[in-house]
């Protein structure tokens, strides 16, 4: 369990900057605290789309079904890429609510 967390945290933070720096336009105005929530969601979100989309239909490999969080053999980088477009789009979504400008006043 605690692994997990730890897992989710650094795999969040390192999902998150990477979204951070593909986002469209200026983007640095969210704190630090909501990229790693936006790169939480990318890991998330981007594994679940990326199984509905292209894994569900993999073989079995290393002895069990492919799953939603583990759908290849080895590091599976098409995924990531999933993971990283969808905090992108976690990161534009959080920077147009929270409304900070670069002005002030």
């Amino acid at each position: 369990m605690l692994w997990t967390i730890i897992v989710t945290l650094v795999g969040g933070t390192i999902i998150g900057l990477l979204g951070k720096a593909v986002a469209p336009g200026d983007r640095d105005k969210i704190p630090f605290w909501l990229t790693v929530v936006c790169g939480i969601v990318g890991m998330l979100v981007g594994s679940l789309l990326y199984w509905v989309l292209f894994g569900h239909n993999n073989g079995r490999f290393d002895g069990h079904a492919a799953t939603w969080d583990n759908a290849t053999d080895g590091p599976d980088w098409l995924r990531h890429l999933w993971q990283v477009a969808v905090a992108a789009v976690a990161v534009v979504a959080a920077a147009t609510l929270t409304g900070r400008s670069k002005t002030r006043l």
